[in-house]
């Protein structure tokens, strides 16, 4: 069953079309009309993100074709991608200004 929905070749996250359970297999697929499949390490909450490759710290996060945020630490495959580990470009700025202003 698909579970799981990626728009965009570069996106380097999946997202969760139902509520899952860390240790789920998540399908889903690809825009070349493949399906490919993944695990949850982690419970992912509806319509949350999850890893689709290893995102190392500092590399922008990509879902459904759009640039959304940097990884603020190491996200392994299977992940789940969210506020604790990911931030806008726009909080970026804020904290950059404020390390400045400081």
């Amino acid at each position: 069953m698909r579970n799981g929905i990626v728009i965009d070749k570069h996106d380097n996250v999946v997202v969760a079309i139902y509520q899952l359970t860390g240790g789920d297999e998540v399908t889903y697929t690809l825009p070349d009309g493949t399906e490919d499949t993944l695990t949850a390490t982690q419970d992912i909450p509806l319509f949350h993100k999850i890893a689709r490759t290893d995102i190392a710290a500092g590399e922008r996060v990509v879902k459904y074709g759009e640039y959304i945020g940097v990884a603020t630490c190491d996200i392994k495959r299977g992940e789940h991608v969210h506020t604790h580990n990911c931030v806008s470009d726009d909080e970026t700025k804020d904290a950059e200004g404020a390390e400045e202003n400081a």
